[in-house]
């Protein structure tokens, strides 16, 4: 029997949902160290792209000649990031307000399941954020330690931390987890790498070059500033202005602008949706071992009792 061809289409929207469900009701209960681990891991991805766009962003040609062209090399340069994350399997926190958002409402999720996985995503995020700005950057003869990468750092975070308003930052980190949320969703509706990495690409570039606030992003900018001493930046005012805003922002931003809005959109009052051909209970029973795929599709098996066609398990971890 020849192998099929794998279909290159894009899932739909509700077919998205439904990955992403099944990823967050499977995140959701991994244990708390692996999670925790890559939460660490996706930190410091966000710590080097928010390095790297700082260095950048610190050419001086640019800044005396084509200022504007540095937020578009920073906002090109960051979304880097979130690529490496979904790619190596990381845990974002604010992708999970979506991802275990979406498996909680579909009742796949209990909310201490839920809370969990954003405690561990938040300080796993934190410790990979701080640990890659104090070890790789913020070391002597780090790469900020001089003038002009030192002054840069200090402006930026003057402007993020200090300049702005309480709500304001409340506000922009809303924006901020929406586009973030919607990368990963946009992302998730590709089969394969180039299109999952351009759409991804897109919402992420509009909430950098729009100046919007990412707990996760700020995990790294805020304590970097904090090390190379910016006047008025202390962590009293991190924790209050820079963690507490922008967590409750992202929050909404991922759980209610996201993960609510497209179950209501997609899924909610909608019969079940097979990715695949493959249905949620079908795949979780796979997984767990208990029922073999001769006996879900009998029909559809080879002689060696695997599943032909479009029926084969789908790795939703990897999918998304």
């Amino acid at each position: 029997m020849s192998t099929p061809t794998p279909s290159l289409a894009p899932y739909t929207p509700a077919q998205t949902l439904e990955l992403l469900s099944r990823s967050g009701a499977k995140r959701g209960k991994s244990r708390p160290d692996k999670t925790f681990f890559a939460a660490m891991s996706a930190g410091c991805f966000v710590a080097l792209g928010g390095g790297a766009s700082l260095m950048i962003a610190t050419i001086p040609w640019f800044n005396q000649n084509a200022p504007g062209l540095v937020k578009m090399f920073f906002g090109l340069t960051f979304p880097m990031a979130l690529v490496m994350i979904i790619f190596t399997n990381g845990e974002l926190f604010t992708g999970s307000t979506m991802i275990t958002g979406i498996a909680f409402l579909q009742r796949r999720l209990s909310v201490w399941y839920m809370l969990r996985h954003w405690f561990i995503c938040f300080w796993g995020n934190f410790v990979g954020c701080v640990f890659t700005m104090a070890i790789f950057m913020g070391s002597d003869g780090g790469a900020f330690d001089n003038d002009p990468y030192r002054s840069q750092v200090i402006s930026f975070v003057t402007a993020k931390q200090v300049t702005p308003q309480w709500h304001q930052i409340f506000i922009r980190a809303i924006g901020a987890n929406w586009l973030v949320c919607l990368a990963i969703y946009m992302g998730c509706q590709g089969r394969e790498i180039l299109s999952r990495v351009a759409l991804m690409y897109i919402p992420v570039f509009f909430f950098v070059m729009i100046g919007f606030d990412h707990v996760v992003a700020n995990m790294f900018f805020i304590p970097m500033g904090i090390w190379l001493g910016t006047p008025g930046v202390t962590i009293g005012l991190y924790i209050w202005k820079g963690i507490i805003p922008a967590l409750l922002g992202n929050t909404v931003g991922g759980f209610v602008f996201c993960a609510c809005y497209f179950y209501y959109q997609f899924i909610w009052g909608e019969e079940p949706i097979a990715i695949d051909g493959v249905y949620y209970q079908e795949q979780a029973r796979m997984e767990e071992g208990n029922l073999g795929p001769s006996m879900l599709h009998p029909a559809r098996s080879g002689s060696d009792g695997q599943l032909s066609g479009n029926t084969a398990k789908v790795d939703v971890k990897q999918v998304v």
